[in-house]
């Protein structure tokens, strides 16, 4: 069986204000924003990265998300991976840190309310 030729290419985002929320991820993921009129495309930091595309709100803004982002970060760097995304803009909403044995997260919202976690993964023996 072929395995399918599929990446991620972009991450796109309908945002009340495309250039701050797209400035806010760019300092998460390092890359350098490309804006164009209203729109603002950040490419992949690095080989392996993800690219993000931030759009005006088409419409308003559902109660609940479905979807979200989670982000890993080495063991033993979530905690201060989160205190400087919190000090670039986001906000803590909750730490899962003893339900799985596999994983440990903290929860955020960007500024514009959009959860994202921040993983780490306990090193294998």
């Amino acid at each position: 069986m072929d395995v399918p030729q599929v990446t991620l290419g972009a991450i796109n985002i309908e945002a009340a204000d495309p250039h701050a929320l797209g400035a806010f991820w760019a300092a998460v993921t390092g890359g350098t924003p490309a804006p164009s009129g209203d729109f603002v495309y950040i490419p992949p930091a690095a080989p392996g990265g993800f690219a993000m595309f931030f759009q005006p709100l088409t419409g308003p803004r559902p109660d609940r998300l479905t979807i979200h982002l989670d982000l890993t970060v080495p063991w033993g760097t979530r905690s201060a991976e989160v205190d400087r995304l919190v000090s670039a803009g986001a906000t803590w909403r909750w730490d899962v840190l003893d339900e799985h044995p596999h994983v440990q997260w903290t929860t955020l919202a960007d500024p514009e309310g959009n959860l994202f976690c921040v993983a780490e993964h306990p090193p294998q023996a």
